[in-house]
């Protein structure tokens, strides 16, 4: 059985857990190493079950931690060749460290055979498709203005979603946040609000998709009620009822969220 959690999920930092039987990837590592290997521990995992990591982009929230875990543990890192070439003139990847520039074509990294994708953010920033030993797949796209064609066919047939549900569009407009940084968030190269989250949702579950873990929540423009309130009315709207066997979470910001198997 595979799974997928995350170890931290928000504006204040990002990290996602995907496993399958002992080995695990991890996507981003957006908050420090003692974070880090702490939430490891405390699900009971060693790092040296860790097959790789997965970089969606620069931002600090998705790689904080990056390198100083890497002076400790001599792990591959995933990423588009502008991220990696970045990070690493920037002097935030040991000259040691292993990376590998992905594409769209698949990669084996350890058991799973993972595909990134291109998400519309104001950097480089890719998703990824996960499959697993037993043929399940997941796939994760956070970070993204817009849900482009490139999005949908990779989200498409995925047992579990974890997509970006970064803002509720009333509170980012009525909040604190500068005119520009609202402009910014709300772009097609921004982020994706609850109720463009919440159609997507809608479509992913009436295509059979049971698992879905909304992700990136922002702390200062969203909350985990308004969030699944959108999906909630989403669903109803089209009179759709989850099966039981249909979960929808919204994930943690600074702990790890319930493990979601798929």
């Amino acid at each position: 059985m595979a799974s997928f959690t995350t170890l931290y999920s928000g504006s204040s930092g990002n990290c996602g857990l995907v496993r399958s039987g002992q080995g695990y990837l991890l996507v981003d590592m957006g908050k420090s190493c003692r974070i880090t290997t702490g939430a490891l521990k405390d699900l009971g995992l060693s790092v040296r079950d860790l097959q790789g990591i997965l970089i969606t982009h620069e931002h600090s929230d998705h790689i904080a931690g990056l390198k100083v875990f890497l002076k400790h543990y001599d792990v591959p890192v995933f990423g588009l060749p502008e991220t990696l070439d970045f990070l690493a003139n920037r002097g935030d990847l040991p000259a040691a460290a292993q990376l590998i520039a992905v594409g769209g074509r698949p990669e084996q990294i350890g058991e799973f055979t993972v595909t990134a994708f291109p998400t519309p953010h104001d950097v480089p920033c890719c998703g990824y498709r996960i499959a697993t030993p037993d043929g399940k797949v997941m796939a994760i796209a956070t970070d993204l203005g817009q849900l482009t064609e490139a999005v949908h066919t990779s989200l498409a047939g995925a047992d579990l979603v974890a997509l970006e549900a970064n803002y509720d569009p009333y509170s980012l407009q009525h909040g604190s946040y500068p005119y520009y940084l609202k402009t910014r968030i709300a772009s097609p190269f921004g982020h994706l609000s609850n109720p463009e989250c919440a159609a997507k949702v809608l479509e992913l579950v009436q295509a059979g998709c049971k698992k879905i873990a909304l992700c990136h929540l922002s702390r200062e423009n969203n909350t985990p009620e308004l969030a699944l309130q959108a999906v909630r009315n989403a669903l109803l709207a089209a009179g759709v009822v989850p099966e039981p066997d249909v979960v929808v979470q919204a994930q943690r910001r600074n702990e790890p969220s319930p493990v979601l198997e798929f």
